[in-house]
């Protein structure tokens, strides 16, 4: 089978949760080896220059539950000002495919409602849509994210931290299972050491309990495909039903292409390939 994309096309990719431009990669060169030109974004406090806690390198990691974040004062406008950046980069004369990931959906959709001159689509990756519910906050609580693991590895009072703090880290073995379960189950062990050093320890708490505001007018008339995640343990198929349901509801002149995707939250870990395929 071959895939195509229009002449032109560049994919912007905006990342979850902890996670940094880098995790892209393996996409980025399935695309690439496919014709297709990508570039990713590193949003305010991740990626290799993320700031952070001071001990979390230390042994023992002194501070780590009780430590402020550098990134509290890190805000939803922040975020989606460095995925502007980036569109305004790559626009030049090429259709723009944005791509968000998880808690990655806040910033990108509220840069395409600022400007949504600069992208012919977005694909949500099992990721935040705000137009039903304006917090990725509110939907995390919903009664459909019941069955989601991951709320032990929350670290310390993230109000006082200003961040949602994880360990990747971690020396405890079942606090890493535990991690590789909600995010990476379908991807081996020793991989999955690998993978979790590259993630960042604090979320700014801006992220998720910020609300986004999005439009019919703007946002709404952006074409847009959710690309669901079969074995999701994150996030799980409900809510990204629920989120589907409740945009279309809101949105129904511009509603969802829907796609389904098998394996875990982090398919850009466990299948690139099938990942780049898709969204060609």
């Amino acid at each position: 089978m071959t895939h195509s994309s229009s002449p032109g096309t560049v994919f912007v990719f905006v990342h979850g949760a902890w996670h940094g431009s880098g995790q892209w990669a393996a996409t980025q060169r399935a695309l690439a080896g496919l014709g297709a030109a990508s570039t990713a974004v590193d949003l305010p406090g991740h990626g290799f220059d993320a700031p952070l806690p001071s001990g979390y390198l230390q042994p023992g990691q002194p501070g780590l539950l009780t430590e402020k974040s550098a990134l509290a004062t890190v805000t939803m406008d922040d975020c989606a000002t460095a995925v502007l950046d980036t569109l305004r980069q790559t626009r030049r004369h090429r259709r723009v495919v944005l791509v968000a990931h998880s808690a990655g959906g806040g910033p990108a959709s509220l840069a395409a409602e600022h400007a949504p001159e600069l992208v012919d689509e977005i694909v949500y990756l099992s990721a935040f849509v705000p137009a039903g519910r304006p917090r990725f906050l509110d939907y995390l609580g919903s009664p459909e994210n019941a069955t989601a693991r991951g709320q032990s590895l929350n670290l310390g009072n993230p109000e006082e931290l200003g961040a949602v703090r994880i360990n990747p880290l971690s020396q405890d073995p079942a606090y890493v299972e535990e991690l590789r379960q909600t995010h990476y189950h379908d991807t081996a062990p020793d991989r999955f050491d690998r993978w979790r050093s590259a993630l960042s320890p604090d979320l700014p708490l801006a992220i998720p309990t910020t609300p986004v505001t999005v439009t019919p007018q703007r946002w709404g008339r952006v074409p847009r495909t959710f690309l669901r995640c079969a074995e999701d343990r994150a996030l799980p198929t409900a809510v990204q039903d629920l989120m589907i349901a409740e945009a279309d509801r809101a949105m129904p002149g511009n509603p969802f292409t829907v796609r389904t995707l098998p394996g875990s939250h982090s398919p850009f870990a466990a299948r690139p390939r099938e990942l780049a395929s898709a969204l060609l």
